[in-house]
């Protein structure tokens, strides 16, 4: 079997619509390899862009998937429920951030979470409006659209967003927007477009993934916080990507000192299986009547399984220091590679944890991005066999999201190959 014939097929039968970084097909993965249909091996710096921090097929994870498909795949929750999913719920909001009684639902996505969360705000506060940030990212649903602050590609041409969603500018310091320049706009925003007294809450990425891995500042954080006690507004903390080790906490917000009302999971949940989460304060989340929130599929009893052996994993294996272990190896790998004459121009290394990116530019004097060289190292890097994704504004920028469960012995190769692609391209 060919990658290219299976591309011909693909391009025959799925909508276009459907981007792919690579152009490989899969036939097995193990922790932190893939391997394709033509038997090559790959080094994953992409973890299924954060879905498998335990790694591909964690043994743990499989064993606990197949143990529950030898009792039952699927009943609703909402029809005949299940005690390991009542199980998970206590588990998550034991471990959530925040001094107070929290409650959790489960569903399938990480759009469906924020969807959900949405709900939940606005049913709990009776407001409607809602906002987010430029560079942010929540879905591909229409609500996770409107929450979304880049229009290409996720917005275009697919007609009116939904009403009453604002954007206000992220504070990141090296585009020039500074804390004060985003809770300036805040303020604008409120005397301007929407009466604070309309708003039901404030969603927010503490590291914004598709937008270039920029961490929210803690003093940024603490007056969003604030804003919304103020204002009778809820703090939703977006940790689809973020959440489950990869930051060296639990969460990204435990980096923080103040506590979100709502917190969306999805992606390293459940170790590769459809599985997402809403955990919020109790009352907040009784806000809604029964039947107001659910799905067929959500909380599957195979999702909630593998959640259950993800979250044993990342203790008994102690990943959230082997996170830090590794966001500190490839900090300093990247480092000198960039100490380096003959490289690639690079900047702005940065990132909590194992979840580390860094600029492609044109010149490392001006920092002006290079979206394109970018693209090309990925692809280079690709060639030589290391699977890397990029992000940013303007695509300039590297995204490493290494399995934490990736051996000292493969974290090395994948960055000599990525040394190779920053050299060679």
């Amino acid at each position: 079997m060919k990658n290219s014939a299976i591309s011909e097929r693909k391009n025959q039968s799925i909508s276009r619509g459907v981007g792919m970084t690579t152009q490989i097909y899969a036939d097995r993965a193990e922790n932190s390899e893939i391997w394709d249909v033509e038997g090559r091996r790959y080094i994953d710096f992409s973890s299924g862009i954060a879905v498998v921090n335990t790694g591909h097929r964690h043994p743990k994870v499989i064993e606990a998937v197949k143990a529950q498909l030898d009792r039952f795949t699927h009943t609703c929750h909402q029809v005949v429920p299940y005690e390991s999913y009542v199980r998970l719920a206590e588990r998550l909001n034991g471990m959530l951030p925040g001094k107070f009684d929290k409650k959790t639902i489960f569903v399938t996505t990480g759009a469906e979470a924020v969807e959900n969360a949405i709900k939940i705000a606005r049913n709990a506060t009776g407001r409607q409006a809602v906002i987010a940030f430029s560079g942010g990212f929540h879905g591909r649903t229409f609500m996770g659209m409107a929450l979304t602050g880049k229009v290409v590609p996720y917005k275009v041409g697919f007609g009116a967003m939904p009403a009453d969603v604002f954007h206000a500018p992220f504070p990141v310091a090296l585009h020039g927007v500074s804390v004060a320049d985003s809770l300036a706009a805040l303020d604008k925003l409120f005397k301007a477009d929407v009466d604070p007294a309309r708003v039901a809450a404030i969603i927010v990425e503490p590291v914004q993934g598709e937008g270039g891995f920029y961490e929210a500042p803690r003093d940024f954080m603490a007056a969003l916080r604030k804003i919304c006690d103020q204002h009778g507004m809820l703090l939703i903390a977006d940790e689809v990507q973020t959440g489950f080790a990869r930051t060296g906490k639990m969460f990204a917000m435990d980096h923080h000192e103040v506590a979100p009302d709502i917190t969306t999971m999805a992606k390293s949940l459940a170790g590769g299986f459809p599985l997402s989460a809403v955990t919020g304060r109790a009352e907040i989340m009784d806000a809604p009547g029964p039947g107001g929130l659910g799905g067929t599929y959500g909380g599957s009893p195979i999702g909630v399984a593998a959640a259950h052996a993800v979250l044993d994993v990342i203790e008994e294996e102690n990943l959230l220091q082997r996170a830090a272990q590794i966001g500190a190896a490839i900090r300093a790998r990247v480092s000198e590679i960039a100490g380096r004459t003959g490289t690639i121009p690079t900047a702005h290394l940065r990132g909590l944890g194992a979840m580390l990116a860094f600029d492609i530019v044109k010149d490392s004097a001006t920092g002006e991005p290079d979206g394109a060289r970018a693209r090309a190292v990925a692809a280079k890097a690709f060639e030589l066999g290391l699977i890397v994704l990029t992000c940013g504004t303007h695509g300039e920028t590297l995204r490493i999201l290494v399995p934490l469960t990736i051996s000292d012995e493969l974290l090395g190769q994948g960055l000599a190959i990525l040394e190779k692609a920053l050299t060679a391209t």
